[in-house]
């Protein structure tokens, strides 16, 4: 157990998720689990096709649940608790009806993944008998829009019992490629035998089953490998996805081949869309995409019409031409030859459906970060037009996010005027005094904007939904340094709130945190941002402090843009498991959210002056805090999680700024990411200097700051395997290094289980302590645990 000031703040219960009624008459408080016990966390677990399945429940293995509903009236209705829900409920997957009068969920018992309905009216939950539920892809189930039926995927009745993997293999586990180009990136659970595969397809397949609420059931089509099933917005057709054979052991089920069919709500098969192959030959360019089509829906502003896009370059972004992609549609009876709605210069990025005459398409362009939005009417062909173009790393340029509501049919769609002119954008906000979230009421066709409401200080308000644009009335949640957030109803017109909840702030008993925003400058004029953050009772005559440094590089194409300011000093410090901040109950300095932009701009890319630029950005966060007294430059640690424990790597083989390092779930190998990783999309064979010289790795020999090393077990991060932190141990250790490795059972990439955060925060304030603020008492020796031998 770490400090009990530490074991306090992390056993802090989260604050409940909230959701809004589409139509804005209820809001739903969902109570989250708290941190499960390493004994929830060790259930059995299938890690199958880029998937990780809990064979008992045919669910996921992984999920954060909500424990308990309650209901609210807005805008000043009293809180009714749910009645009815099973005892320990695990609830998830939770959406509301169509026409807001109810609420569907599933509860995840010990043996399977059952449905259950909420009356809203009445606050009470009711089981759906007889169903259990194949939850591996998520999202279960779909309302239709007669707000009476819902399409769910059912565990296919009298599969028998689960194939035998203890069983004498057969032969040899064979893969061969005849000459083709199959480049893949670097995925983990992967197929790995023929057992592999009879497990996967027996877990994976599903029968969709139109469920009434009145309990009637039918089941629709042919049992399959059914990754989903969506009913059309009119209720009369459903669009189902079937995976199946030949599966990969190199690729997620995501790139398996898929059959896209449209079935009647009878069981029908009205039309066969696509039937796609194996996606083993898409490039490694983050946006190349597979050929044919790709990304099948229904139009939400329609009764009954498919879209889909068809690269135009073979899916390369390499490839020289003027149409990238291309959106086709083909309305209900699905006869005759698809129509083709918009052709883009860019890579389709997605599209929000409004009216028949108003939509808004996404575009984007990763070689240069470009991002483009143009309006579109659905009616006209070739009726394209510019609405935002722009850098997608330009923050303080953000126009925000369209707003959606739903329709007649409960669908997602713009909220907009009679004329299909206006929309309203909810936006971040950035600026030079940090993000002030805003509202923004846009004409499409004259470009003019008019801002509603913007966040002021000293308080960080975010916009949570839009209620009635006539009256300019929406809920925000709204935070200070001192005030826990909460939600309000606000009228942007005359500034009234309303309070809709009454949190109290998990952390009281702490007192204020004392959190800072930094600006400061790189030696290269790259300004930077940390947030500082000192113990309650620090004063500034007690001079300067032990320091402990977080951070997380990110990529940038333009150094104007890796100059703006990121967050807010108005927001209220939330503690996660990850947190620097709980450092200051012992006595630290924090440095938490320190920018390390990588920046490489023209023709240049970000990682061809990776270490220069990581080592730069550190010395001047350190010689800020320096300048301001409170950071003692010969007492700094540095953190990271993921690409942050690779940074952490990185800046003690290149720099002796640090007194110690702490690197969690990292990858320490490029060589071992071939194909890609983080924001770079060359392979090593293209450049082989900037994969060698990030690797840290490579390295070892010059690495004698200690540094702990942790890693979560079933880590299932792309890239960061445990076998990267094992072989970076090894290295470290036969080249004499002080370090510790320490592996959490049955933990991922982000750890989850009490008894392992526990455990990796007493490992990281012991040492902190050992290294940082009590340097001159270093052993390089291996402390043998108890009940475990030192090893040698």
């Amino acid at each position: 157990m770490p400090p009990k000031a530490i074991a306090t703040l992390a056993e802090t219960p989260p604050t409940p998720r909230v959701s809004i009624s589409p139509n804005g008459a209820w809001m739903l408080m969902l109570n989250v689990q708290d941190m499960p016990t390493i004994a929830e966390l060790s259930q059995p677990e299938l890690r199958l096709a880029g998937l990780r399945i809990n064979p008992r429940t045919n669910g996921p293995s992984r999920v954060s649940y909500a424990t308990a509903l309650r209901l609210k009236r807005l805008p000043d209705g009293k809180e009714l608790l749910v009645q009815g829900l099973p005892t320990n409920a695990r609830i998830s997957e939770v959406n509301w009806s169509p026409d807001n009068t109810k609420i569907a969920l599933t509860h995840t018992t010990a043996n399977h993944v059952e449905l259950w309905l909420v009356d809203v009216a009445a606050a009470s939950a009711r089981l759906v008998p007889n169903l259990f539920l194949n939850g591996i892809f998520g999202s279960s189930y779909e309302w239709v829009s007669d707000s009476k039926t819902l399409l769910a995927r059912a565990i296919v009745g009298g599969r028998g019992e689960a194939p035998v993997v203890t069983a004498t293999p057969t032969g040899p586990t064979i893969q061969e490629n005849g000459g083709r180009t199959a480049a893949a990136r670097t995925y983990q659970d992967l197929l790995k035998s023929p057992a592999d595969e009879r497990l996967f397809n027996y877990y994976a397949q599903a029968q969709v089953v139109k469920v009434g609420t009145d309990g009637r059931m039918q089941p629709l089509g042919a049992p399959g490998i059914i990754q989903q099933a969506a009913p059309s917005p009119d209720g009369r057709f459903a669009l189902i996805k079937t995976r199946h054979r030949p599966f990969s052991y190199n690729l997620p089920v995501s790139s398996f081949p898929v059959r896209v069919e449209v079935l009647s709500m009878e069981g029908l098969v009205v039309k066969e869309l696509a039937e796609l192959p194996l996606a083993d030959n898409v490039p490694t360019s983050f946006d190349a995409v597979p050929t044919g089509q790709r990304g099948h829906n229904w139009r939400d502003d329609a009764p009954a019409t498919v879209y889909w896009v068809e690269a135009q370059d073979g899916g390369n972004p390499k490839t020289t031409a003027p149409i990238r992609d291309k959106v086709f549609t083909l309305p209900a009876p699905f006869e005759g030859n698809p129509q083709e709605l918009a052709a883009l210069p860019m890579r389709y990025a997605g599209i929000y459906w409004g009216t028949d005459k108003l939509a808004l398409v996404q575009g984007y362009r990763w070689v240069d970060r470009h991002e483009t939005t143009w309006t579109l009417d659905p009616s006209a062909k070739n009726s394209l037009t510019v609405l935002f173009d722009r850098s997608s790393q330009d923050s303080y340029t953000d126009p925000g996010t369209p707003y959606v509501k739903h329709n007649a049919l409960g669908r997602s769609v713009l909220a907009t005027d009679s004329k299909s002119s206006l929309v309203y954008l909810f936006g971040a906000g950035a600026s030079a005094e940090g993000d002030r979230p805003f509202v923004d009421e846009l004409d499409v066709h004259t470009k003019q904007s008019t801002r509603w409401w913007r966040s002021e200080a000293p308080f960080y308000e975010v916009p949570v939904a839009l209620l009635d644009a006539s009256k300019h009335l929406l809920v925000t949640r709204r935070e200070s340094v001192t005030e826990v957030p909460n939600y309000y109803l606000r009228d942007a017109r005359n500034s009234r709130l309303t309070p809709l909840t009454k949190f109290a702030n998990p952390y009281a008993s702490l007192g204020g945190l004392k959190k800072q925003v930094l600006k400061y400058k790189r030696a290269d004029g790259v300004d930077l941002t940390a947030n500082l953050y000192l113990p309650p009772t620090y004063k500034k005559e007690d001079g300067p402090l032990p320091t402990l440094l977080e951070a997380y590089p990110v990529e940038f194409k333009d150094k104007k843009d890796a100059s703006q300011v990121k967050g807010s000093p108005y927001t209220f410090t939330r503690l996660s498991w990850g947190t620097p901040v709980y450092w200051v109950t012992q006595g630290y300095a924090v440095l938490q959210g320190t920018s390390i932009p990588i920046v490489g701009e023209g023709s240049k890319e970000p990682n061809d002056t990776y270490t220069e630029q990581l080592v730069a950005s550190a010395k001047a966060a350190i010689d800020e805090g320096q300048r301001l007294g409170v950071v003692d430059p010969s007492r700094v640690a540095v953190m990271g999680h993921s690409y942050g424990a690779f940074m952490t790597a990185n800046l003690l083989a290149h720099s002796n700024l640090f007194r110690a390092g702490i690197a969690r779930s990292g990858a320490y190998n490029r060589t071992l990411t071939p194909f890609g990783f983080q924001g770079e999309e060359r392979t090593y064979w293209q450049a082989p200097e900037v994969y060698n010289t990030m690797s840290p790795f490579n390295y070892a020999d010059k690495i004698k700051t200690p540094i702990l090393l942790i890693h979560g077990e079933a880590d299932n991060n792309s890239g960061t395997f445990p076998i990267q932190s094992e072989r970076f141990y090894n290295a470290l250790k036969g080249h004499g290094a002080t370090v510790r490795y320490v592996v959490l059972p049955a933990e991922s990439h982000g750890y989850a289980a009490r008894e392992s955060i526990m455990h990796m925060l007493w490992e990281m304030n012991t040492w902190l302590d050992k290294h940082v603020k009590n340097p001159t008492a270093v052993d390089t020796s291996s402390v043998p645990i108890e009940g475990q031998a030192a090893v040698k």
